[in-house]
């Protein structure tokens, strides 16, 4: 696994803070964010992508591209994947992201408007467009089984990750790059998601990302990157890999309910739960966790609460949390981050908190984690991730045993 992200640039430092309810929430620095309202985000701190990627390459991506291409040859160093363990066409990357290039886009179309068309960069299109992140990380390595892209907004990262495990479970590849970038806190990002009035306008990052908690007034932007490297068993114990989690199952479909808002009666949502767990041949009393999708809006969690209660019944039993109250939202690259957190938690047997939860919204029945919890015995993890459109990802993590 590899992170660019709020809280840490290496999975070790970013794990053992989000277990231990540490917050990488503060002031928006990249930018004047004053005329939107909105003044905290969740950034990436320390990143220098001259040191892994290089100076010269780096300058021909995108930020999004650098936290993909970064997160990813730290997961493949980690992986111990290589040119002589493994055979180029069986390598394949599924990257997700919501947005994309959209740093490129709103430096290239303000030049466009202040010197004109002939002042646009020949490398606005190569750099901007959302596939490159899963093109410039498979040019990299050499990757040359399937090179694709996912977009289904704050799910991307999740069924990306599920559509990898997907081509393994196939047999269509062997190894699968896989993950998910985003590069939002700039003043189109966030002023297009102020303009909708989802994001917090909170001063006090402690009180900011509130998911499921009854003051919460919005999510706070994220950024960064996440990959994992999946393969299948027989190749890493051919190489004698230190496996580190398995995928054992996927549930994916979506609302068909509204543009932005989730089917206030979380049946669809419920469905890809139940997917993936009947994937895994287990029953719902097998999960040991969830991580949820959690975002810190009042609709996002009345709907995943409802979902959460038709899967695991409501008395609310499973542990449960939202560790966008550290990260913030990372969009496109939430739900890969997310899978990180999950086995990390799994790995370490800790459980990390729903962060800053002072007030439990009433009407979400579910048994919120409010301080690192230990669970030296949990075994299987559930990630969720719902995005914008109605789209449901759902995976099923176990901790790995021989």
């Amino acid at each position: 696994m590899g992170v660019v992200a709020p809280l840490g640039n290496d999975v070790e430092t970013f794990t053992r803070r989000i277990l231990a309810g540490e917050l990488g929430i503060g002031p928006i620095t990249k930018f004047d964010a004053t005329t939107t309202g909105v003044s905290l985000a969740a950034e990436v701190l320390d990143f220098d992508p001259a040191l892994r990627i290089g100076k010269k390459k780096a300058k021909r991506m995108d930020l999004f591209s650098q936290y993909a291409l970064d997160s990813a040859l730290a997961a493949l160093e980690q992986a111990g994947i290589n040119d002589e363990n493994t055979v180029p066409a069986d390598m394949g990357v599924i990257y997700g992201s919501g947005i994309g290039g959209l740093t490129t886009i709103q430096e290239q179309v303000t030049r466009m408007v202040e010197k004109g068309a002939d002042h646009i960069s020949p490398l606005f299109v190569p750099k901007s467009i959302g596939n490159m992140a899963a093109a410039n990380i498979a040019i990299e390595i050499g990757a040359q089984n399937i090179c694709t892209t996912i977009v289904t907004a704050c799910s991307s990262g999740a069924n990306a990750i599920g559509e990898a495990y997907r081509q393994i479970k196939e047999n269509r590849a062997t190894v699968m790059v896989t993950g998910g970038s985003e590069a939002s806190i700039n003043e189109i990002g966030i002023g297009g998601f102020a303009a909708l009035s989802t994001l917090s306008t909170a001063t006090d990052p402690t009180r900011a990302s509130l998911p499921f908690d009854a003051d919460r007034k919005g999510f706070v932007m994220g950024e960064g990157g996440a990959t994992l490297i999946l393969e299948s068993l027989e190749h890493a114990q051919a190489r004698h890999a230190t496996i580190l989690g398995e995928v054992t199952g996927y549930g994916t479909n979506c609302d068909a309910y509204h543009m932005t808002s989730p089917n206030p009666n979380g049946e669809v949502a419920a469905r890809a739960m139940q997917m993936a767990i009947d994937e895994a041949g287990i029953t719902a009393a097998d999960v040991d966790y969830v991580n949820a999708h959690g975002t810190g809006t009042v609709a996002n969690e009345l709907a995943e609460s409802a979902a959460l209660a038709r899967v695991f019944g409501d008395e609310g039993t499973v542990p449960v949390s939202s560790t966008k109250s550290m990260t913030g939202h990372l969009l496109g690259a939430a739900g890969a981050l997310e899978a990180i957190v999950t086995i990390g938690a799994l790995q370490a047997g800790t459980l990390p908190p729903n962060v800053g939860l002072q007030n439990t919204d009433p009407d979400c029945h579910v048994n919120l984690i409010k301080t690192p919890l230990a669970a030296p015995d949990a075994q299987y993890g559930m990630s969720n991730s719902f995005g914008f459109g109605g789209h449901n990802a759902v995976l099923l993590l176990k901790k790995w045993s021989d």
